[in-house]
């Protein structure tokens, strides 16, 4: 299933000076991580309509679906926006398209390891942007875009995300991406270029 991008609400933009810059020749997988609220819908939103460039981003398969199945709480719906989410992944990772950005908390090594696993099945190199703040700036982002994480679901976020933005810098996170990068959430509002 394949829903229109960018999400609903969402404007593309141009990056802004001082952008996030990531260089990913050839085919790619880029997955831009980090606790919900952190930022990565911002720094995604200058890249639907790139050209050669695939965002999968969960809040519009969210979005889809919700328009699909008025009514039905997102509780009862989020398997399905996982599972839809997933499968959009794989089969884009499969695909020719030649950079596939792929939007997920991803705050536990193991969705992170099957997301490289991905990558190296289909030939891709690894890119991850972790984007890193304090649970409290996160929950204000949470706010601001009007959709706030059930409380058990925030807390295990982020217990699982604690330490991982300094693994990152100290090469010492235990996964082989090719390329690792840590930004803020100032930083990641500035958007996102890809040089390929």
């Amino acid at each position: 299933m394949t829903f229109a991008l960018p999400a609903p609400g969402d404007t593309p933009r141009r990056p802004l000076p001082g952008s996030v810059r990531l260089a990913v020749p050839g085919r790619a997988l880029v997955l831009v991580a980090g606790v919900p609220g952190a930022g990565k819908s911002t720094l995604l939103r200058s890249l639907p309509g790139t050209r050669g460039v695939r965002v999968l981003d969960s809040e519009t398969f969210r979005g889809g679906l919700g328009r699909l199945f008025p009514g039905v709480p997102y509780a009862r719906l989020r398997p399905l926006v996982h599972l839809t989410h997933r499968a959009a992944a794989v089969g884009a990772a499969l695909g020719a398209t030649p950079v596939v950005v792929l939007h997920l908390p991803a705050t536990s090594a193991r969705l992170r390891r099957a997301v490289l696993a991905l990558a190296r099945l289909t030939g891709r190199s690894s890119h991850l942007v972790w984007v890193d703040v304090e649970p409290g700036e996160a929950l204000r982002g949470q706010v601001e875009r009007g959709r706030v994480v059930e409380r058990e679901s925030f807390a295990r976020h982020t217990a699982r995300a604690e330490g991982t933005a300094g693994r990152i810098v100290a090469a010492d996170l235990g996964e082989a991406w090719d390329g690792a990068v840590v930004v803020d959430r100032r930083t990641a509002a500035r958007g996102l270029v890809l040089e390929r």
